[in-house]
């Protein structure tokens, strides 16, 4: 009956604040202060990954953060209910699982705007290597991409440095190791490479290198986007096992009965047990999602 309360609770909540003006009003105050904090105090490195995430359009809404809130206050509560049958220590998991929202937010950021880096730097080794291939430098290489239009930020506010750069030096050494430092992809490394023997040293078959070049690109997109594929496969399992792992609890209360079962969460030790289930398996989700947001792209 208790569990059904909770249900109930949560769901009047979420639809007052959500339709009613003063609700409204509420939100927007919440959503503001958090914001003001994160401004304050997020790195400047994320706040450039979130607007960027914003640009592309695949930030949350005010809804989709307020239906994840939901799913996740109930959820939580719902689990922590069938381990311990007490209200505050649902009402307590269901807190702690919300406060979880914004580093989630975070990895998902992070994914998003790694994704973007990646494609990025598919577009520029490619446009690179056939502007280099019709005007023999690779100065007027980058050049010729930049103005093409393919770039955005920040990799294209990175090629303008490097074009200043290598004009200032009247070598290309400093400008490749400025791009190299920000951008550790080995396809980068060893195009630079390329383009910097032929610059110094000049090569007769740097029509035959640079093809193969291109054949490593297409050769790493391939594979990157196979390794996408096969992490969403995966995640859809990992977090389908993961949630029925929450719910062993109830085989478990249908073996030994309920009535056994509220014995034995009375002693401390059970109690202790349990919580300690729920922490592991928690971080068994999080570092599974932590894996699956992160790096995508990198080598």
């Amino acid at each position: 009956m208790y569990i059904e309360i909770i249900i109930v609770f949560f769901l009047i909540i979420f639809i007052v604040l959500y339709r009613r003006k003063t609700g409204e009003k509420l939100y927007k105050y919440v959503s503001d202060s958090v914001s003001n904090i994160y401004n304050k105090y997020a790195p400047y490195s994320f706040k450039m990954v979130r607007e960027k995430t914003k640009e592309l359009g695949q930030e949350y809404t005010p809804k989709q953060y307020a239906i994840q809130v939901a799913i996740f206050g109930i959820g939580a509560a719902i689990i922590s209910y069938l381990y311990f049958y007490s209200i505050i220590i649902s009402i307590i998991y269901a807190f702690i699982a919300i406060a979880f929202i914004p580093y989630l937010a975070y990895l998902r950021c992070n994914k998003v705007y790694s994704e973007f880096i990646f494609e990025q730097i598919q577009v520029y080794s490619t446009n690179v290597i056939m502007e280099f291939n019709t005007t023999q430098s690779f100065v007027k290489a980058l050049e010729g991409v930049r103005d093409s239009g393919v770039l955005e930020n920040p990799i294209l506010s990175d090629v303008n440095e490097m074009i200043s750069i290598a004009y200032n030096s009247s070598e290309i050494d400093e400008a490749i190791n400025y791009f190299n430092s920000k951008y550790d992809y080995y396809i980068i490394k060893n195009m630079h490479q390329l383009f910097l023997q032929i610059t110094k040293e000049g090569s007769k078959d740097s029509g035959e290198a640079l093809e193969g070049m291109m054949m490593d690109i297409d050769m790493l997109v391939e594979n990157v986007y196979r390794d996408r594929i096969d992490r969403q496969t995966f995640h859809k399992q990992f977090v389908t096992f993961g949630i029925a792992l929450y719910f062993l609890i109830a085989l478990v209360q249908y073996m030994l009965g309920n009535g056994s079962y509220l014995a034995l969460i009375s002693k401390w030790y059970v109690q202790l047990m349990l919580h300690a289930i729920l922490a592991i398996n928690s971080y068994f989700l999080i570092t599974g999602e932590k894996y699956y947001n992160e790096d995508v792209g990198a080598e």
